[in-house]
């Protein structure tokens, strides 16, 4: 389980046209923002990932990167890209699923073909959602069991101005007796 305050999981993997991504020495005032999705197959993912696409210049007007990332390949991660019309978010692709369950994902098997005639792979992560500090301690997190009810990226730009403003914590750090 990942703990607020504490640091993250390593992540490095390839994206689509910005080399190689390694949260550990990513570069950015207030960190970024990993958003993990299911994968080219998922029609959720797709609009969700349409919405991210739209606020990428919010989060980086408050100093915070932004990268998708599924297990899927280049060619599938490619035409997830292509399919939301992206221009600024980044894409990483190859998520190992080790290191999927590292970062808190679940995991599924696949039923198919999905309702859009996209093969699902025979294993994938579920969403997951996160912002890490430029030290690679959790500060916010998300994750899901299945592809429906997604925090909104409006409300977690939002979240962010009051954080700043107010110098907030993440918050649910405590690990100790209860």
């Amino acid at each position: 389980m990942l703990i607020p305050r504490q640091k993250t999981p390593n992540l490095t993997l390839p994206t689509l046209d910005h080399g190689q991504f390694d949260l550990t020495t990513e570069e950015s005032p207030r960190g970024t923002v990993i958003c993990f999705y299911r994968g080219l197959h998922c029609p959720i993912c797709a609009n969700y990932l349409k919405e991210f696409e739209k606020r990428v210049a919010d989060f980086a007007n408050r100093g915070v990167n932004c990268i998708a990332i599924s297990s899927d390949g280049t060619d599938r991660t490619r035409a997830m890209a292509d399919k939301i019309a992206a221009e600024s978010l980044r894409f990483g692709y190859d998520l190992p699923l080790d290191v999927a369950r590292e970062w808190g994902l679940y995991l599924s098997t696949s039923r198919g073909t999905t309702s859009i005639g996209i093969e699902e792979p025979a294993l994938f992560s579920e969403p997951g959602l996160f912002m890490v500090t430029p030290e690679q301690t959790l500060y916010y997190g998300s994750v899901q069991t299945m592809p429906f009810v997604r925090p909104h990226f409006s409300e977690l730009v939002s979240a962010l101005d009051f954080a700043i403003a107010n110098d907030y914590p993440a918050r649910g750090e405590y690990n100790g007796a209860v």
